[in-house]
């Protein structure tokens, strides 16, 4: 359940330097931990020095802070009537160069989808300046609507997926960011050959690794199983062992992809198999969508750590199915939120709550075999898009939540917005602060979202 807390005893680290160093808001926060999936903090301080939380505690302890840090209380910034802090949202699975076209082709199914729509736009990002037009507007986009951390898909060409971790680089996002696998299953316009896959891969990582960014890092990027043969699958897991980097794909999207795959690879029982057998299923594995699950598939991920990246809209825009997703919680299974531009056509993670709302009230409307099914409801899909895609991407212990020592990834909610496209009211009917928090999720866009914070930075609006 979601509710208020007001404890007594204040929650701090040390930091370096003087209170000079610190940022320090007061009002209200919001965030999930693992005991609450939102849990409201009325009339808190949170202060921030070094771009990582130092300490979080009620207002009354707020002397007492002044003291132990050494700030001055003209130095403590008040929040707007209304406005609150909430962490920063985590995209786990988002193709960076089908921005171009989100919003239009979305008529065909997955498979169809691909070689209609999608192969010839990512085969376009062979140019650098058009990729550096497409992946900054990107970058911008999704930083402006509250996105501090994405999980990126970039395309085959090594050089406009080097661009594109730099754009997140320079521009103050945390991403992953995946040069893309491909050494079949597509036309020669867009194809690489394994050997050719494999030393550019190695290439990409060793050139993010030199930007010399923390938050922004190589992934292993197999776009699936079709369109990898089996030396390319295997190779990209010993350069996933060799680096210690993370993995992204896909994974039972389709019905008509998953006997593709059976076809394709006889002999492994199911596609999640088929990865694992190629090195490819870790703790470090982010596979997107998961709709279409076996009982054997759900065991071997639990086992093996791999996280859920759950992508409703597209799984709704492009037909391929409705993922359950109270039961893949249930089975214990990390999930995180996805938008997957643009099968989603939505680059926002609000739009990815909704969608996944919609999507298990589904279920529970579905079902003809007399089980109950609780839908998910607006405090969970906030935890999933937030702290679960930290949980997803292996980034639970910077990321996700207000606990003091991780990095201040926030932003800034404004209800009373300028053309806000909700309304907050304070007369004969009064929202309260849980009211108010639901009308953002539901029906909330950019233009609430004030200011963003990556590690302490302000991203948005640029200083």
């Amino acid at each position: 359940m979601n509710g208020i807390n007001k404890p007594s005893n204040e929650d701090h680290f040390s930091v370096n330097g003087n209170g000079n160093d610190l940022q320090i808001f007061q009002g209200t926060l919001i965030h999930a931990t693992n005991d609450h999936p939102l849990l409201i903090l009325e009339d808190h301080v949170i202060g921030v020095g070094q771009g990582k939380i130092a300490f979080v505690a009620p207002s009354s302890e707020l002397s007492n802070l002044i003291d132990r840090h050494g700030f001055q209380q003209n130095e403590v910034r008040q929040l707007q009537k209304g406005n609150f802090l909430m962490p920063g949202f985590v995209d786990t699975h988002i193709h960076a160069p089908q921005y171009v076209y989100a919003g239009t082709g979305t008529d065909l199914p997955l498979l169809s989808w691909l070689t209609r729509y999608t192969i010839p736009v990512e085969s376009k990002f062979k140019d650098l300046k058009f990729a550096s037009l497409a992946y900054n507007d990107v970058v911008e986009t999704t930083l402006k609507v509250g996105t501090t951390t994405a999980c990126y898909y970039a395309t085959i060409h090594k050089h406009a997926s080097l661009r594109l971790a730099e754009i997140a680089a320079n521009l103050g996002q945390r991403a992953f960011v995946g040069k893309v696998n491909m050494d079949t299953f597509s036309p020669d316009y867009y194809l690489e050959t394994t050997q050719e896959s494999i030393r550019d891969t190695e290439w990409f990582i060793e050139q993010v690794r030199e930007l010399n960014c923390p938050r922004v890092n190589p992934i292993i990027t197999p776009r699936f199983a079709l369109s990898c043969t089996s030396p390319l699958m295997t190779q990209l897991g010993v350069l996933a062992d060799k680096y210690d980097v993370h993995i992204q794909t896909h994974i039972n999207e389709s019905l008509d992809e998953i006997a593709s795959v059976k076809e394709k690879f006889p002999g492994y029982g199911n596609y999640a198999r088929v990865y694992d057998a190629h090195g490819l299923m870790n703790n470090k594995t982010v596979l997107a969508h998961c709709i279409h699950m076996e009982d054997d598939e759900v065991s071997l991920m639990k086992e093996r750590g791999t996280g859920v990246a759950h992508c409703p809209c597209s799984n709704f825009t492009i037909m391929s199915g409705v993922m359950n997703l109270r039961e893949r919680l249930q089975q214990g299974l990390k999930v995180g939120l996805a938008t997957d531009v643009s099968g989603g056509y939505s680059s926002s993670m609000l739009v990815a709550m909704r969608q996944a709302m919609t999507a298990s009230r589904v279920h529970s409307i579905s079902l003809t075999d007399g089980k109950e099914h609780i839908p998910v409801e607006y405090h969970e899909a906030f935890r999933l898009a937030t702290l679960g895609g930290s949980e997803v991407l292996g980034l639970s212990d910077k990321i996700g939540n207000f606990e003091v020592g991780k990095e201040f990834d926030a932003l800034i909610i404004d209800p009373h917005a300028a053309n806000s496209p909700f309304h907050v009211y304070d007369t004969l009917y009064t929202d309260t602060i849980e009211d108010i928090v639901q009308k953002f999720l539901y029906l909330g866009d950019d233009r609430n979202i004030a200011e963003v914070y990556v590690g302490g930075e302000r991203v948005k609006p640029r200083t």
